[in-house]
Formats: C-alpha cells, structure tokens, sequence
C-alpha cells in the first residue's frame, strides 16, 4: 500500500497502549516516527527497511512541553494523537478536579498537539491528522459520563478540522476503538465517593467494562487501521475498529434514543 502523505510521523501516547503498537507499525513500514510520552527513556530504535522511533519526553497537557517539542521536529507528514486516560464514576459524584484531568489530557491536550502541528501541514501544503477517539465517544457510557464527553468533544474538533484544513491538502480522520487490551484499563482512575448510593453500581460496572476491554482486540488492530488511512486521498471522518462495531453504530442510527438507553443500562448497570 501506498502512503500518501509522507514518512515523517509523530504518535503522542508513544510508550503504552494503542499509542505504542501505532508507533512500532510505522515504523516497520519504513517511516521515521517520533514517539512521545509523559514516561519514556529518550533513545531511538531502528528497523529494518529503514524505519525508526525515537522517543521524546512530552506532556499534552503543558503546551510549553508541546511546542518545545514540536518546534525540534523538522517535518511532521502525519500526526497520530493517542495519549489518553480514563476517569470513571458517577456524573453527580465525580470531583472537578477529576473532570477536569480528564477533558485537559484527552481533549484539550489533543487541542494542544493540534495547534502546534496544522501549522508545519498547512505550510507544506500536506498532512494527515489522525485523532484516536472511542466508541463511547458516540454511544455514552454509564459511569463514565466525562470520558465518553471528552471522546464525544473529539469528534466535533475532527469534523471542524476536516472542513477547515481540506484546502491546505490537509486530511483528518478520528478513529473509534471499542474495547481494546491494553493498560488502559488498569490505569483507570475509578472514584466512589463515601457512603455513595453508586457505590455497588459504579463496582459492577467498572468490572463489566474491565472485563471487555480484556477480552477485546489488540492494540495493533488500532495501528492497522491507522496505517490503512495513510493509502486514502480522502479518508472518512470516522472509522469504528472492528466490523461488530461498524455494525453497532449502524444500528445505533436506525434505534430511537429510549431503546438505546435501555440496551447500554442493561450492559452497564448492573441491579
């Protein structure tokens, strides 16, 4: 497959997860790849057919941190933004402070690594930014009212960069996992507030969502459909991973609003 926008590639979230297994698939697919992260030791690795990762320290949600970064990459021919965390309780019980970690690293630091990059693609008259959103950012899910919303935000920064960079030759993708094994789910921050009526709900829940994630595809279905979008001129605004969860959003189009909240509830919460 041909990739039409170049091999210079950054990948934020580079050292864990669906970040890490779309950093490794481009390189071996020959591109130079910078890799950062919040946690990583600096070094760079090679592959064979010409491709390497080198990773950089960076915190999406310091600008400072970005655009330091950032202004030490030359060239950015595709961007993938994968650095994320999950919060999960109740929407009447969950602290600010949690919610507000939550929309600064998935979404505002999404925001972050954007307005340092469409600049360096729109002056080269090409690029591919590629946005990791989620399932739930479509479809909310109980108890985790504030990821699905920093995922649902996504979505509206992808259409709008979708419109306003095509006449740079600028192209922007989000990318909708459903459950994934990766350490995301231990990382998790689950809150329950003392004597909370969620409490027995907010466990129950979090588990059946645990329980999914480990039981769902591997991270490197993400990065093969990353890489399948570098082959498209003109990639879709959204792409669900997996043919059970292009099917979901089918269905989920054609269902009136009540039976889709009675079908989530019976999945997430739990009597």
């Amino acid at each position: 497959m041909k990739n039409r926008y170049g091999s210079h590639v950054l990948v934020t979230g580079a050292s864990s997860g669906i970040g890490a297994a779309i950093a490794e698939m481009f390189a071996m697919n020959g591109c130079s790849v910078t890799g950062t992260s919040r946690h990583c030791e600096e070094q760079t690795k090679t592959y064979p057919g010409g491709g390497s990762l080198t990773f950089m320290k960076m915190d999406v949600t310091d600008p400072q941190s970005v655009d330091t970064v950032i202004e030490r990459i030359p060239q950015i021919d595709i961007a993938v933004l994968a650095a994320g965390m999950g919060v999960a309780g109740s929407a009447e019980e969950l602290p600010l402070d949690l919610a507000r970690r939550q929309i600064e690293t998935n979404y505002l630091g999404v925001l972050a690594v954007g307005n340092a990059v469409l600049p360096k693609m729109r002056a080269q008259k090409k690029g591919l930014f590629l946005v990791i959103g989620s399932i739930a950012g479509r479809v909310s899910i109980p108890m985790q009212s504030h990821y699905s919303s920093s995922k649902y935000a996504l979505e509206a920064y992808v259409d709008a960069i979708r419109m306003e960079m095509r006449p740079y030759g600028v192209r922007a993708c989000i990318l909708e996992p459903g459950d994934t094994r990766t350490g995301f789910t231990s990382a998790r921050r689950t809150y329950i507030q003392k004597g909370s009526p969620y409490e027995h709900v907010i466990q129950k829940s979090v588990a059946k969502m645990a329980k999914d994630e480990q039981n769902g595809r591997p991270p490197m279905s993400v990065a093969k459909v990353a890489w399948k979008m570098t082959g498209r001129r003109n990639p879709p605004a959204r792409v669900p991973i997996g043919l059970e969860y292009k099917l979901l959003m089918f269905l989920l189009r054609l269902l009136p609003d009540r039976l889709k909240e009675w079908i989530l509830s019976l999945m997430y919460l739990p009597k």
